[in-house]
């Protein structure tokens, strides 16, 4: 409670300073007479400004008109009398008077010409000011009047404090009830079986924002308290008032400005939702077209996808751009520079994103490569599993998943592996060297053979066995078959099964394969023989 006190002290003093600064006169936007902003002086009596005096008259300055106003009026308030205020026409301006004494003398050079006003407004809402620092000057020297101010004002002190006090109880019993059930309610906001927000976590922010909003409440109590005991006092009346009139003024300013953004969310919710419509609308009529097979070249089922994302983002894009002058603060200098500044972090940090993207279009609609495709990319060869905007991934035959770059793929060459099949499967092929004195009909044989040996290698179409070269020592063989991706056989593992099978069929026939350099004849040929293809600790399954 000692804090709480402490806090309300320290809250109270910066209320009485503010209150001080702002009873302090302020000088027009524009000199008038000759004069410039320096030279206006506010006549203030009793802490309630009168009049501003903007311009000499008679060679008086407005500092001194202001100080001989001041004298007169506190003069004719000290001799006391009926004290009735009036307003009398003269060639020189409109005089101010009291009974019969001339407070002061208001010209036309005085009068601020943005609030469109002439002398004798001035001088009838000077009048009016004097009347009201009259009847304040009597209260306060009325010994009744200001018991009864004083008797209110306790009054007050006590409702505040049990105010303050029935927040600080109010606040201890929503902990306990807050602790109670939200335990109990974030067992069930589950997203999977698994628990959104933990207790632990959830509560002391509720606390905490709990506490932020009792001290905005015991705030805001002080701030009218002290409002109203100072417009408890006549002396201070003003001051009361002030605080009175910026906190409504605050309030009066907010719900203006929520107001005034109502018209323009409006506008900008409905561009949205129809631009929500739009998308929705396109992204199923682009459905259609692929379903009933577009003549479209652009459209197929492989790009229809990135299409219609595409598609999206330029409406959407286009709705932002639409709705962005009808948002709050659209034309604020802090919203106009935080775009300046996006734009610059996009275009200075977002050129790599931006080819990494073009490249991504580029892959898709070129049709260069398909998920489910096999393909050999620069050294990294696999099954496309996924063909995304800015990346790739390959997934290898040993089980490796790349993560490849679009930019790179455009930049290489691409082997694709699945493109000139009949049907679904991949193209394996590999190369032997066999000497001269094998006849060329039987390495074919042997090669075929293998390959039919081999699982997963279609039988139709058939194995072919192409002569690529005739080299100095020996012709060079190239075998070339599909294989079938439906067999959970990737493309390394085809591989290492025929190429074991060719080493078999050769060795059977008593051929020797001469990759990968041919350098003479040995004396024997190098082959192993069935009978030794499982040497220890080789067994005969493999």
């Amino acid at each position: 409670m000692r804090f709480v006190v402490r806090a309300l002290t320290a809250f109270v003093l910066i209320l009485l300073f503010a209150a001080s600064a702002w009873a302090q006169p302020t000088p027009a936007s524009k000199p008038v007479g000759g004069g410039t902003p320096g030279d206006e002086v506010t006549l203030t009596v009793f802490n309630r400004p009168v009049v501003v005096f903007r311009s000499s008259f008679l060679g008086t300055s407005p500092k001194a008109r202001a100080d001989r106003a001041r004298f007169s009026i506190n003069q004719a308030l000290d001799q006391g009398g009926p004290l009735v205020v009036s307003v009398k026409g003269n060639p020189e301006g409109q005089l101010v008077m009291i009974d019969d004494r001339l407070a002061f003398v208001v010209t036309g050079a005085d009068a601020d010409p943005l609030q469109q006003e002439d002398a004798k407004a001035l001088a009838g809402k000077a009048a009016r000011q004097l009347e009201q620092i009259i009847s304040e000057t009597r209260e306060s020297r009325d010994l009744r009047a200001m018991l009864k101010a004083l008797g209110v004002s306790a009054v007050a002190s006590l409702v505040f404090a049990s105010l303050v006090w029935g927040v600080i109880r109010l606040r201890l019993g929503l902990d306990r009830l807050l602790v109670s059930s939200v335990e109990t309610q974030v067992r069930n906001l589950t997203l999977g079986g698994t628990q959104i927000v933990e207790g632990h976590q959830l509560v002391p922010f509720l606390q905490r924002l709990l506490s932020a909003l009792r001290w905005l409440v015991i705030l805001l109590l002080a701030y009218e308290w002290l409002s109203f005991v100072l417009s408890a006092f006549p002396y201070t009346r003003s001051w009361g008032e002030r605080l009175n009139d910026y906190l409504l003024d605050v309030v009066g300013g907010i719900l203006h400005s929520i107001l005034g953004a109502i018209p323009g969310l409006g506008v900008a919710l409905a561009i949205f939702l129809l631009a929500r419509v739009f998308t929705g609308f396109l992204g199923r009529f682009l459905e259609r077209l692929v379903r009933a097979g577009t003549p479209i070249s652009w459209l197929s089922p492989q790009t229809m996808p990135t299409s219609r994302r595409l598609f999206s983002v330029g409406i959407w894009l286009f709705a932002v751009a639409m709705a962005y002058p009808y948002l709050p603060g659209a034309e604020t200098d802090a919203f106009k520079g935080l775009s300046v500044l996006l734009g610059l972090m996009v275009s200075i940090g977002a050129s790599s994103v931006v080819g990494q993207g073009a490249a991504g279009l580029i892959l898709t609609y070129t049709g260069t490569i398909r998920v489910g495709e096999y393909v050999r990319i620069g050294e990294n060869e696999g099954t496309v599993v996924k063909l995304g905007m800015f990346t790739t991934t390959v997934r290898t035959g040993l089980g490796e998943e790349l993560t490849l770059p679009n930019s790179m793929i455009t930049g290489t060459v691409t082997k694709n592996y699945s493109r000139t099949v009949r049907g679904a499967g991949f193209i394996v092929d590999t190369t032997v060297t066999i000497g001269y004195d094998t006849p060329w009909r039987q390495v074919e044989a042997m090669l075929v053979e293998a390959a039919k040996r081999t699982p997963g290698i279609l039988e139709s179409p058939a194995p072919a066995v192409f002569q690529t070269a005739l080299s100095d020592y020996y012709p060079e063989y190239r075998l070339v078959a599909q294989a079938v991706p439906s067999q959970p056989r990737p493309r390394a593992e085809v591989l290492t099964l025929l190429h074991a099978n060719i080493q078999d069929v050769f060795n059977e026939h008593g051929v020797q394969i001469m990759s990968p350099h041919y350098m003479g004849d040995p004396q024997e040929p190098k082959v192993v023989k069935p009978e030794d293809w499982f040497p220890a600790p080789a067994k005969r399954n493999q």
